[in-house]
């Protein structure tokens, strides 16, 4: 182990916690549209209240792990760069209305994929590109101009807000976080049912502050060569396809350990519960909405500097001031492009 170069060592992080979000992904039904979906129209909030299982999960975890200074929230890019909330509000509802789009998130794409689902490996492509694009592309300059990013002059999380004003360990805020949520996912019966998604659910969590403390460690032996972070899937989509095309000139690292852990995970969950086949798509209209929706996902995942996992689970997890926000954001633009879709449906 300790032979590997340091980029190496990351991937390695990346790819076995990766894997456990691949596996809830297939196994335990952890799906950031599906959760919207079967709350709304399928009367059904089990998959929307495991989110409060994971989110507590995570958030717990990761507090109680940089408590001991074994994780460095503020070194992550949602502490050490200042809020923008128009970058959030806009870059997320862009997101959520692109995920409706899609019929997926990135992270819902790549566990789709590793399903055999052909049709999701288009949206990962896709939204690799336009991620990529807006980043460090022909949309660089203007995503800039538009939402600047200075260095924040302190920690952009709640808990350490309260810390600071209360004087008391920002573990104590995260602890009535944590239980808040975990109570809110358990106060629905048929959730606290299904106890092989709760299980998944706390696997999920864990694997976000597990990410998190092996990236600080792996930050604190390379003197800040590799930088603190988590499951994301905008922009290391994009570093995953650079990789691998480009694999001589490096960049491998934890994003691109991270994109084949989920792939791996979801592959083994979708052979184990026997629901791997290739799939493509049938309808020319299907896939060009599609690939619309890849698209937006990609240019709002990049303003908001995260996806519904980036935002959703990694920078929730550190408790960032973006990360409510941006989820929210999402939620909100893909119930907006989910009625859209119905409604274009309805016959005239």
């Amino acid at each position: 182990m300790g032979m590997l170069p340091i980029g190496a060592l990351a991937a390695l992080i990346g790819l076995m916690t990766g894997m456990v979000l691949g596996l809830a992904a297939r196994l335990g039904e952890f799906c950031t549209l599906g959760a919207i979906e079967s709350a709304i129209y399928g009367d059904d909030q089990r998959r929307l209240r495991l989110w409060g299982i994971v989110l507590g999960t995570a958030i717990f975890s990761t507090f109680l792990l940089a408590d001991a200074g074994l994780i460095d929230i503020e070194a992550t890019i949602y502490h050490a760069i200042a809020w923008n909330p128009l970058a959030s509000i806009i870059g997320g509802a862009v997101f959520g209305y692109g995920m409706a789009l899609a019929g997926n998130c990135g992270f819902g794409a790549l566990a789709r994929f590793g399903g055999g689902d052909l049709r999701a490996f288009v949206v990962v492509v896709v939204m690799a590109i336009s991620g990529y694009v807006t980043l460090n592309g022909p949309l660089a300059n203007l995503r800039i101009l538009a939402f600047p990013q200075h260095p924040a002059d302190a920690p952009q999380g709640y808990a350490h807000l309260v810390a600071a004003q209360l004087g008391v360990p920002p573990l104590a805020f995260a602890t009535i976080v944590a239980a808040a949520l975990t109570v809110w996912a358990l106060s629905y019966a048929p959730l606290r049912r299904a106890h092989h998604r709760i299980g998944w659910g706390v696997a999920a969590g864990l694997s976000i502050s597990l990410a998190l403390w092996g990236t600080s460690t792996l930050n604190a032996m390379s003197f800040g060569a590799v930088p603190v972070e988590g499951h994301s899937f905008t922009a290391p989509l994009g570093r995953a396809l650079l990789w691998l095309m480009t694999a001589s000139s490096g960049g491998l690292g934890f994003a691109v350990g991270s994109v084949a852990g989920v792939l791996a995970g979801a592959f083994i969950g979708s052979s184990i519960k026997g629901h791997f086949r290739w799939e493509a798509c049938e309808d020319p209209r299907e896939l060009g909405r599609q690939v619309s929706g890849a698209a937006l996902m990609g240019v709002g995942g990049i303003v908001a500097m995260g996806c519904s996992v980036g935002q959703g689970l990694t920078g929730f997890a550190t408790l960032a001031y973006s990360a409510p926000v941006t989820l929210a954001a999402i939620y909100f633009g893909a119930l907006y492009g989910l009625r859209r879709l119905i409604q274009g449906y309805q016959p005239d």
